[in-house]
């Protein structure tokens, strides 16, 4: 699959053990960064890479910032983002099974590389559960998305 990711500061670090991770398992990796430590504004990272997997230029994000909550709260603003936060295994699970979530937000201030790791993993490797009551609730989220936000091509 090919993953794009993105962060701030906060998610630099952490950013790098992941991608790290990704290319071990066999993904094409996009770090569209930053690369280093100094304070940037989320919004200028997690925006684009979100585009990217709205306009299937990635199959999956994965985004990093202090808690996490910031990279969903901009990636869910673009129509086809289903951008979750996720700070254990279990979380990652459900949200790929359940959700069919194709963003997975990470905290670097709150969760320790090893779990973030297993988390993502976890993430990269469920399959939605395309069971009839899964489905039914994607598509009303979805036709939620479509009443509320504009399409790529308005934009």
């Amino acid at each position: 699959m090919k993953i794009v990711l993105a962060s701030d500061h906060a998610g630099v670090a952490l950013k790098k053990e992941v991608s790290e991770l990704l290319v071990s398992m066999g993904h094409e990796v996009n770090d569209l960064g930053p690369f280093s430590s100094d304070a940037v504004d989320l919004s200028d990272y997690v925006y684009p890479a979100a585009l990217e997997v709205a306009k299937k230029k990635a199959d999956r994000g994965i985004f990093i910032d202090g808690v996490g909550y910031g990279s969903a709260l901009i990636a869910n603003r673009v129509l086809g983002i289903d951008a979750v936060v996720c700070q254990d295994p279990f979380c990652a699970k459900l949200a790929r099974q359940h959700t069919d979530s194709n963003v997975l937000c990470l905290g670097g201030k709150i969760i320790g590389s090893a779990i973030a790791l297993d988390i993502v993993n976890v993430w990269m490797t469920t399959d939605f559960l395309a069971q009839e009551k899964y489905i039914r609730r994607v598509n009303k989220v979805k036709e939620i998305s479509k009443k509320h936000l504009r399409s790529l091509d308005e934009i």
